[in-house]
This record gives structure tokens, sequence and C-alpha cells, in this order.
């Protein structure tokens, strides 16, 4: 099993900074992307950002160009430095990592942490 321990979130005003980070603590497992993705009250959850093992990102049009997505591999961590927040950002975050271990796939979430920005 690999366990996620998300940290960073909190309270901001609109047009703040926020830096969410989620460390991976079993080595064992092979991490390919890391992934970060949030749900917001009423809504299904949505991928707001990617990174593959080899440090190809992708982040969807909502958050592009303020959101970042980034991964230390010495310390199995992925990272999101979101800037411009906006109240549309509030929502419960969650990291995920999939990961292969002898041959097969599995996929891992973090407990999520809440993210508000204020008006």
């Amino acid at each position: 099993q690999v366990q996620l321990v998300e940290s960073g979130g909190g309270l901001v005003q609109a047009g703040g900074s926020l830096r969410l980070s989620c460390a991976a603590s079993e080595r064992t497992f092979k991490i390919n992307a890391m992934n970060w993705y949030r749900q917001a009250p009423g809504k299904q959850r949505e991928l707001v950002a990617t990174i593959t093992s080899g440090g190809s990102t992708h982040t969807v049009d909502s958050v592009k160009g303020r959101f970042t997505i980034s991964r230390d591999n010495a310390k199995n961590t992925v990272y999101l430095q979101m800037n411009s927040l906006k109240p549309e950002d509030t929502a419960v975050y969650y990291c995920n990592v999939q990961t292969t271990h002898w041959g097969s796939s599995y996929d891992f979430w973090g407990q999520g942490t809440q993210v508000t920005v204020s008006s």
C-alpha cells in the first residue's frame, strides 16, 4: 500500500497563493503519473493537473497559467503551486498516484485537503 499525506490547504483571499504538497510513503511501488484532483460542493471530482514520471505536465484550461504541478522524485512528493486564486477554486483537493508493483497497476488517493478562497 502507498500512503499519501497531503498538506498546504487553507483559507486565502482571492488573488492569493497556496502550495499543496503530497508525500508518498511507500518506496517499493513504482510511481508513474502523479495527479491533483479537486471536488467542489455538489460537483463531480475533476482532474486539475498531471505530471508524468518523466516530468511532462498537463493542467486543465480553468487553471492554466495560474497553477503549476511539479514533483521531487527523490522525496516521492508532488506539489501544486496555486497562484491568483479565485473563489471558484474552492474545493477539496486530492492527490492521486498511479503506480505499478510486480506488473500490476494500482491507484492511490490522499485524504484530501480543503482549499477555500474568499472573495
